[in-house]
């Protein structure tokens, strides 16, 4: 299959399918367009917390102002987890930059295309995943 120009990938609403090159341009524009607007939208949403955080109105009623308290940590813990993912979204697409991208850092094995959809920052295929997620439930329980 020859690749796609972005253009086309586009216009057609292009997915990645499991018959075509591995990580061929088309892939990598895909994933980094989508790891792109990911990071855009998760910088919306901090911009907009801190928008509605700069809002100084005293809420009057002690009930309100802790229920907003309350909201606002919330809010403050989930912005912080993103704002830890943006780091592995931006190091995501220094890896489609580097030519590295959906490439397992253990194994060197291809990812694959499901994986990438479900979570594209992946760093490791399912079997190397799950071979770290049993080495961590082993030293734990140690």
């Amino acid at each position: 299959m020859s690749d796609k120009t972005t253009a086309e990938i586009e216009q057609v609403g292009y997915t990645p399918q499991a018959n075509e090159e591995f990580m061929s341009t088309a892939q990598l524009e895909y994933f980094k367009k989508k790891l792109i607007n990911w990071r855009d939208q998760i910088l919306q949403d901090c911009s907009e917390t801190m928008t509605d955080m700069l809002d100084n109105r005293v809420e009057p009623d002690l009930i309100d102002a802790a229920a907003k308290e309350a909201d606002y940590k919330l809010t403050l813990r989930a912005r912080n987890r993103e704002f830890k993912l943006l780091k592995k979204i931006n190091e995501a697409i220094s890896r489609i930059d580097t030519g590295t991208y959906g490439y397992c850092e253990e194994t060197g094995e291809p990812i694959g295309i499901k994986r990438l959809e479900a979570r594209p920052i992946a760093t490791l295929s399912i079997e190397a995943q799950e071979r770290h997620e049993r080495e961590e439930r082993t030293h734990r329980d140690n």
